[in-house]
């Protein structure tokens, strides 16, 4: 009897076979054709030009795409893809929203892009509205209504929109696909179970959730659940065929240095190194984080996709204590940059100002706190600091009553504008309203600043760089000192980092004013080099 051959099954070969289900590449080759034709870059070099997927992103949809159960419908119903940031999660992000819009065969179909709050989940619906409105195809029958983040098909009335967690209409959506955006910045999961059932009456739904590692390993987040998830499955596909994940990051290795040194692991982690993420940017990036050790923990998350927590810790002991020396020259009559943070009612306020040294080399930091005079034993009996001393030491000056008397600050700015040249005051936006206009009328250039993570994020970097390259001379300032050494910095899902009055563990009043005061500063010296270069021209 002649030998027979077995019969391959197709597909039997791919890591993701289960027995029962049929491997169909020609469904997710539909996706890649249709992004690759009718999309359109809208932003960078290659603005106007279709998009041309990446190895591992046709990958991953023609494997999300290509499965099919016995009924013909997409095997996996829901996926997960964890991916450094700067891979171009977000383009491929509306593409595949864009997709499921047009393509995916769904009547009605309905398209929902979420995140933990308003801004996250409007970056994939701006990139979407963005490659509609380069792509004369998608113009010609699509609707962007920016103003209700949402992108209407006008002949199925089938729609694509935005929802968050500080939204209330998790309830009652017909979803047919969902792309959670940044899971890892998902504080609970109320938005994700509220969501993950929103598809459950379709036919064809697809939950997708694509994200950086998050930095709490905490059991019933979503980011770690998936993490782990995803994990399992791709030990043993048969647990759940319906679920398919996907995790680029560095292995573990023995020694963290391996991390910055060896480059196999950039391009591990980063299948898109090369290309939307330039070698030499990140080569540069790596070296920063190595050599500085607030920044480590982060490059490692953000880079490798190492899920790794944020040290909220600012300052060393030993990087500030470098600054603890006479500052480069006498102080007055020179230019500063200074910041002001007012106390609300019975705590410390902060007039701190910084004064660029002669050669720009470093910065000198001069500050006065107050206190209100009435409540001042009670503050050292109850939070066991040495007000008492450092008022006697002069750092600190106790004002009139039992809540800060503002007056009091103002007259202390206007006597110390008398006698150093003050070129502009960075004031807290929100309580700070009325002492802006009092210190305006009195000459000063006063400007209202924000403390959210728009306004401090670079400051708040700026000012990490200054310490850690020993820049600042503070004299050991005590009152100072301790707010540094209070200092938690807190963090959004973008990368941002502002400092965290409610996470730090005593008083930060002096490094908020530090951080302002070097924003403006540097604000005006790069304002200042440019009007240099148009002098020059």
């Amino acid at each position: 009897m002649a030998n027979r051959r077995a019969k391959k099954i197709p597909g039997s070969d791919r890591p993701e076979y289960v027995p029962g289900y049929q491997w169909q590449p020609q469904r997710g080759q539909r996706v890649c054709k249709f992004i690759e034709t009718i999309c359109h870059h809208a932003r960078g070099q290659w603005a106007g030009q279709p998009f041309i997927l990446l190895p591992w992103q046709r990958e991953f949809i023609e494997t999300v795409y290509g499965w099919v159960d016995e009924h013909g419908h997409r095997r996996f119903r829901q996926a997960a893809l964890f991916v450094p940031k700067k891979n171009g999660k977000s383009s491929l992000s509306a593409c595949l929203a864009l997709a499921g819009l047009l393509i995916d065969g769904e009547p009605m179909a309905e398209a929902v892009s979420c995140a933990a709050d308003r801004a996250q989940a409007s970056i994939v619906f701006r990139e979407a509205a963005a490659i509609v409105r380069a792509s004369p195809h998608l113009r010609g029958v699509l609707d962007v209504i920016d103003s209700r983040n949402t992108i209407l098909h006008r002949k199925s009335m089938s729609r694509y929109y935005t929802l968050s967690g500080e939204h209330h209409r998790q309830e009652g959506i017909n979803a047919s696909m969902v792309i959670f955006d940044e899971t890892h910045a998902q504080k609970d999961d109320r938005l994700w179970n509220a969501i993950r059932y929103a598809t459950a009456s379709r036919s064809n739904p697809l939950l997708l959730s694509i994200s950086t590692a998050g930095a709490a390993r905490t059991p019933g987040l979503p980011w770690w659940d998936l993490w782990q998830y995803c994990e399992r499955v791709e030990a043993e596909p048969s647990i759940d065929p319906s679920f398919y994940g996907k995790i680029y990051a560095a292995p573990d290795v023995e020694d963290e240095e391996e991390y910055f040194t060896d480059k196999k692991h950039w391009y591990n982690a980063n299948p898109s190194l090369g290309h939307t993420i330039s070698i030499e940017s990140f080569e540069a990036d790596a070296k920063e984080a190595q050599n500085t050790r607030t920044r480590r923990n982060a490059w490692l998350r953000y880079r490798l996709n190492r899920p790794v927590a944020i040290d909220g810790r600012f300052i060393t002991p030993e990087a500030w204590n470098v600054g603890n020396r006479e500052w480069s020259a006498p102080l007055e009559g020179r230019k500063c940059w200074c910041a002001l943070d007012l106390a609300s009612t019975r705590d410390l306020t902060c007039f701190l100002s910084l004064f660029p040294s002669e050669d720009g080399e470093t910065y000198d930091v001069d500050c006065k706190f107050f206190i209100p005079k009435d409540c001042l034993q009670e503050r050292v009996n109850r939070d066991h600091v040495p007000y008492d001393r450092w008022m006697a030491d002069g750092f600190i000056e106790a004002t009139p009553g039992n809540i800060t008397d503002f007056e009091a600050v103002e007259n202390y700015i206007k006597a110390y504008g008398e006698k150093h040249d003050i070129q502009q005051v960075a004031i807290d936006r929100w309580q700070g309203a009325s002492t802006i206009t009092r210190l305006v009328g009195n000459g000063l250039d006063c400007l209202g600043f924000g403390q959210g993570f728009a306004s401090m994020s670079g400051a708040t970097k700026l000012v990490e760089s200054y310490i850690e390259a020993g820049k600042l001379n503070h004299k050991g300032n005590p009152v100072l000192s301790w707010n540094a050494s209070n200092l938690i910095v807190e963090e959004d899902a973008t990368g941002n980092v502002k400092p965290s009055k409610a996470k730090s563990s005593e008083k930060i009043d002096g490094l908020v004013c530090l951080i302002m005061a070097a924003a403006i500063q540097s604000t005006a010296e790069k304002q200042m080099e440019q009007s240099w270069e148009i002098f020059e021209i």
